[in-house]
């Protein structure tokens, strides 16, 4: 595996950045628009995902980076669940509905493993070597 220098490098980070952008994409549509709580909280749901990726990437210890990791799948598998809401309220057409719900899934399986990966560095590794002055 390549080094990566920085979170907006990682394959999943921008994978579920694409996520987040189909998310609001659906969401400014009419009828979900006025859903204010179900637009905020998969919206929210869908930064969540991408934020744990990055934020425990900075955090640089393996061990932090793997609770990160699983925050944000905990995260995705929330916007599927909300993605059933929308379908059964009629936000979103069956097609649109297996659309999100296939990239959130495949963001959800490039977390699971990712964090098989990591899981697998040797114990006392770091995920980032701080930078000397």
């Amino acid at each position: 595996m390549a080094t990566v220098k920085q979170f907006e490098d990682l394959h999943v980070w921008q994978e579920a950045r694409g996520l987040v952008s189909e998310v609001y994409k659906v969401t400014k549509q009419s009828a979900f628009r006025r859903d204010f709580s179900l637009r905020d909280q998969i919206t929210r749901a869908a930064v969540s995902s991408m934020s744990n990726i990055a934020e425990g990437f900075e955090r640089g210890s393996r061990r932090e980076f793997i609770q990160f990791l699983n925050v944000a799948r905990g995260s995705t598998g929330e916007v599927r669940s909300q993605l059933y809401v929308a379908l059964d309220q009629e936000y979103v057409d069956q097609k649109m509905f297996e659309k999100l719900r296939d990239s959130a899934l495949a963001v959800s399986r490039r977390l699971a493993k990712f964090i098989r990966y990591l899981e697998d560095y040797p114990s006392n590794a770091r995920v980032r070597r701080s930078r000397k002055s």
